[in-house]
């Protein structure tokens, strides 16, 4: 994906979020202590696997995982579902590989330096890196390593940390500081962040006291947060640095502008039977320049469900990675607005118009169409935006609200309501970590 409104169909290893699918959690143990620790933190975030909003996988040296039988923990109930089957886990190098592409967090239970090392060949940056957090085998510490903001690193230690009765040891410094966090910000309000080192300069700014602008196409609620100020305010200085909510990628209201791109856009596709992905692709990319609207700002793919088995469109959507939702004729014809009609499509797949209506239908309540059916070779297009609100009151994540109920189902709502391990399990663990650790990095 290019950084500003182009796309092509090589996926990116680590997308700023993922728009579909369940959060990935893999967690790596290397002692009976450990294991002991894993198996909590996963049973604790067993309601939220059973909503299928998370996968949860444990992996342990073989001889640990074979010795812990799965038990009822700390989630209580002895449903099936919360009990948790720890896989062996092999080389810890080939482990951290897999699960550093294909995961959204990772938790090591053992000591900080395990983590580390493991991860060191494969950071990139703390935009696309995924959440990596460290846990001592005893549960009394939830250490964010990586991507503390952007990854939500730091959503998932307060969790685990109140799932398992342990303290959460933040280190980053807006947090520490008490300062707004851009990044994490925008994450909260699901907006794509286009230049990373602006976004750093924003950090910068704030936490050296110098006001940072903000600049809004969209409505805004709550109060703007302390060193933030409206660009639109008169007799003011112009801050040298600011960020803007926008679909508009060009627009400069700052010296140094960080452009922030809500993903409220949906692109609804039709296409002829075997049309290829750069076809397809094609089209997309015709429909979002016809509407002025970036790539960073599309949220899904929409089709009807007859094109399930086309090749060309699953491909667009894996290389965007994007949710790729079919919808029946009927639902179609049920969609709000007005349309372009066929009576040959009609004919063919039962709705007079697919990639206008499923555009629509994809972008959700209130979408609006903003680039009717474009023509491509052999596939069509069209572009809808749903309303947005920029917010700044304390509104929690879909990420944090999630995690949040899961520690509620544990703790019954207190925080921090979990006990500790019991001290067997941290001394009896600690005894043998250097032996175990040492082991299971290899």
């Amino acid at each position: 994906m290019d950084e500003r409104g182009g796309f092509s169909l090589k996926p990116d290893p680590r997308p700023f979020e993922r728009a579909a699918g369940a959060l990935r959690v893999r967690i790596a143990a290397f002692t009976r202590g450990g294991v002991r620790t894993a198996r909590r933190i996963a049973q604790g975030l067993a309601p939220a696997v059973r909503d299928g909003h998370m996968e949860v996988a444990v992996a342990a040296p073989e001889r640990f995982a074979d010795a812990t039988a799965p038990s009822q923990g700390a989630a209580g109930g002895a449903d099936a579902a919360d009990k948790v089957a720890v896989d062996v886990l092999g080389d810890l190098g080939v482990w951290t590989r897999e699960a550093f592409v294909r995961a959204d967090a990772l938790v090591y239970v053992g000591a900080a330096g395990i983590a580390v090392r493991a991860i060191a060949p494969h950071v990139r940056d703390k935009f696309s890196d995924p959440a990596v957090l460290s846990v001592d085998e005893a549960g009394r510490f939830v250490v964010p390593l990586l991507s503390g903001h952007v990854g939500g690193a730091n959503e998932f230690a307060r969790a685990i940390a109140a799932l398992i009765g342990a303290q959460p040891v933040i280190s980053t410094a807006t947090d520490v500081n008490g300062k707004f966090a851009v990044d994490e910000w925008a994450r909260r309000n699901d907006l794509r962040i286009i230049e990373r080192s602006v976004a750093k300069r924003v950090s910068a700014a704030l936490l050296d006291g110098e006001p940072v602008g903000f600049a809004s196409d969209f409505p805004v609620e709550g109060p703007l947060p302390e060193g933030v100020v409206c660009a639109a305010t008169e007799g003011g200085d112009v801050p040298a640095v600011g960020f803007c909510v926008s679909l508009d990628g060009t627009a400069q209201p700052f010296e140094r502008t960080l452009h922030l791109i809500p993903r409220i856009a949906a692109v609804g596709v039709g296409c002829r039977k075997g049309a290829d992905a750069m076809a397809v692709a094609s089209t997309v990319a015709s429909a979002l320049q016809a509407a002025n609207v970036p790539v960073e700002a599309v949220a899904g793919l929409g089709t009807i469900d007859v094109k399930r088995g086309e090749q060309g469109i699953a491909e667009v959507a894996r290389a965007l990675e994007l949710e790729l939702s079919f919808f029946d004729a009927e639902s179609l014809s049920d969609v709000p607005g007005e349309f372009s009609a066929s009576a040959f499509v009609e004919q063919t797949v039962g709705v007079d118009n697919v990639c206008e209506r499923a555009a629509v239908a994809c972008a959700g309540e209130g979408a609006q169409l903003v680039a009717p059916k474009t023509v491509g070779e052999g596939a069509t297009a069209a572009v809808a935006v749903a309303p947005f609100t920029v917010r700044f009151e304390e509104e929690r994540s879909p990420l944090a609200s999630m995690l949040a109920d899961a520690a509620a189902a544990v703790t019954g709502g207190r925080p921090g309501g979990a006990a500790h391990a019991d001290a067997s399990d941290g001394a009896g663990g600690a005894a043998a970590a250097n032996a175990d650790d040492q082991g299971g990095a290899r």
